[in-house]
């Protein structure tokens, strides 16, 4: 049994990952704090030492977000997850709850909001801010079907449907995410067929419903 809360912060920016130990200092003064900037270092550490959360970057080299939150489950069950991320809760919080995580931050939130997060994770086992809660609860009442919803694309098509939406040309795209040209008229093409839609302007209609 852990006799000190043990947090893991995995993310792979130096500044981040001082700032957020910092605040878990100033929160939780006897913690015991260990940092990574990887996913490989991320497996080897949660396979050596007992954690009560991990504090989790989406992108990072050596690793997928999917293979980390599989690997975490697996090797220590009760072990909390928390996405801490720039990507819009709106779009991506639900996603990783589905994936497993237990709970979404984004990186943008006040340093009340940071403490609230952490402690409330650690003490019930889940996290979401009140945005997120009330965007689920619109959802509901509205019948939101996630078949016909951006919920059906994936992580590349959301982040392409994203900048789509932005004005970029195929090209800059191309250019953005490193992908053939084809491959994004591909992704684009894929995306419209989901959602059922011929042209960018409803393509900017159903994303606004979700921001």
């Amino acid at each position: 049994m852990l006799t000190a809360t043990r947090i893991l912060v995995a993310d792979d920016h130096v500044i981040v990952r001082v700032g957020l130990m910092q605040m878990i200092k100033k929160l939780i003064p006897n913690v015991l704090l260990s940092e990574v900037d990887d996913y490989s270092s991320l497996f080897s550490l949660v396979s050596k030492e007992k954690l009560n959360l991990v504090i989790l970057d989406v992108n990072m080299p050596n690793g997928t977000l999917q293979h980390a939150i599989d690997f975490i489950k697996l090797k220590q069950p009760e072990l909390k997850i928390l996405i801490f991320s720039s990507q819009d809760e709106h779009l991506y919080a639900i996603r990783y709850l589905k994936m497993g995580a237990d709970g979404f931050l984004n990186k943008l939130s006040s340093r009340e909001q940071i403490d609230d997060a952490i402690s409330t994770i650690l003490k019930t086992g889940r996290f979401l801010s009140d945005e997120v809660k009330d965007f689920m609860v619109f959802n509901k009442l509205n019948n939101q079907d996630d078949s016909a919803s951006i919920e059906i694309l994936s992580n590349r098509e959301l982040e392409v449907a994203n900048k789509l939406i932005e004005g970029l040309s195929l090209k800059e795209l191309s250019n953005q995410l490193n992908l053939h040209v084809s491959t994004v008229s591909t992704y684009k093409n894929r995306i419209f067929e989901k959602l059922n839609i011929q042209s960018i302007p409803e393509l900017i209609a159903i994303m606004r419903v979700y921001s």
